[in-house]
């Protein structure tokens, strides 16, 4: 059977008027390929998808945006923070989710106001996003698994938070991402290809880190960046790349382009001394301004192109292929 179709339009009275309302009708055809076609617009709700096999699709220009604006900081009815992982505009929970031209945005502010504050939250083993833009400041895409603990007490307080960790594996493709404080994290394996990581300015000595994975024991591979560009209006050397969420933290760059904005050093180390050798850094075939090497810290591993395209092909294994 072919997949069905959907539309979203608050203009027309034939079409859903809201994302939800379009889920709410999938539900029908659980099991079956849903697409949900969204107009352009702004659609100020927040979502949660479980079924499987469904695709969210705008028109060109990201012109279709599902907006949120909940923030860690926020004081909850029973007098506790929200914390971070009950902020995300849009969850996903169910298998083989794709998404193309979607805008997905955090509209809750910076996050020495709001906190940490996610646009996407996803906690199923594959997903696909292609031509699609991510919004937000500190923590915009959190990628599951979590960490196996918490570090303070209720930490991890959320949909997730007791739940059995399961390892992901999701393709970005052609993304616009942007952020400023550890801006894509998490536990999951993620392929980043042809994306523009753009960091935005907090008017700091060190204005941010891109990424904080928390790549469980003995996987293969975490965060990869292929041929994407590294972009930003912060001053020159003020951004690092990453640093390990947990000891095991894994982050490829290969053969992508690094604006003056990224500092000489690289990756920063969260004070993880003690995890050099265990976590890892590397770069391979990558240009730009933030590319020298001169600088780059002690523990940053420099790939050659036999081994960094034995790392795509990993990735790829892991995240595209059947």
């Amino acid at each position: 059977m072919d997949r069905i179709v959907l539309t979203v339009n608050k203009e027309e009275g034939n079409a859903f008027s809201s994302v939800a309302e379009a889920l709410g009708a999938a539900e029908g055809y659980w099991g079956l390929p849903v697409e949900i076609r969204l107009s352009p617009g702004i659609y100020h709700e927040r979502i949660h998808i479980t079924q499987p096999r469904i695709t969210l699709c705008g028109e060109d220009g990201g012109e279709s945006i599902i907006t949120f604006d909940h923030g860690a900081y926020e004081i909850l009815p029973d007098g506790i923070k929200r914390g971070t992982f009950r902020t995300a505009t849009v969850m996903v929970e169910g298998r083989d989710f794709s998404a193309c031209n979607i805008t997905f945005k955090n509209a809750a502010g910076p996050g020495d106001l709001a906190g940490q504050a996610l646009a996407l939250f996803v906690d199923t083993e594959k997903s696909r996003y292609e031509k699609c833009r991510f919004i937000g400041h500190q923590d915009t895409v959190f990628l599951a698994p979590l960490p196996p603990t918490e570090k303070e007490k209720g930490g991890f307080t959320g949909p997730t938070e007791y739940r059995e960790r399961t390892m992901g594996a999701h393709y970005f493709k052609d993304c616009f991402i942007t952020g400023d404080i550890d801006f894509i994290f998490g536990g999951a394996a993620a392929l980043f290809e042809e994306c523009e990581i753009f960091s935005r300015n907090r008017d700091r000595e060190v204005n941010g880190y891109v990424a904080a994975p928390c790549t469980p024991e003995g996987e293969a591979a975490g965060f990869v960046f292929y041929h994407c560009r590294f972009t930003s209006d912060c001053p020159p050397r003020s951004v690092f790349l990453g640093r390990p969420w947990r000891e095991y933290g894994k982050i490829d760059l290969i053969e992508c382009e690094l604006g003056e904005h990224i500092r000489k050093e690289g990756f920063d180390d969260w004070g993880k001394e003690s995890a050099h050798g265990l976590f890892r850094f590397s770069e391979g075939g990558c240009r730009g301004p933030g590319s020298e090497t001169g600088g780059r810290a002690s523990f940053v591993i420099s790939l050659s192109e036999k081994d960094y395209l034995e790392q795509l092909e990993v990735i790829r294994q892991l995240t595209i292929e059947e």
